[in-house]
């Protein structure tokens, strides 16, 4: 993996921010690894069908 050069700031409830926080932490696991894994999971559950609208697309545009 590339070195990180880019981030998000994102606002959320306190409530839900808390709540995650202290599951990550139960977990042992830093904040933004899970943010990034539940990035790279959704991505790849959608990747297939991201692909199949745009050929869906350029099948219509042909």
């Amino acid at each position: 993996m590339t070195g990180k050069d880019a981030g998000f700031r994102i606002r959320v409830e306190r409530d839900l921010r808390d709540k995650f926080i202290e599951m990550c932490r139960a977990k042992d696991r830093p904040a933004a690894q899970v943010i990034r894994d539940f990035m790279r999971q959704y991505i790849e559950d959608n990747a297939a069908a991201n692909d199949t609208q745009a050929a869906k697309k350029q099948k219509g545009h042909s």
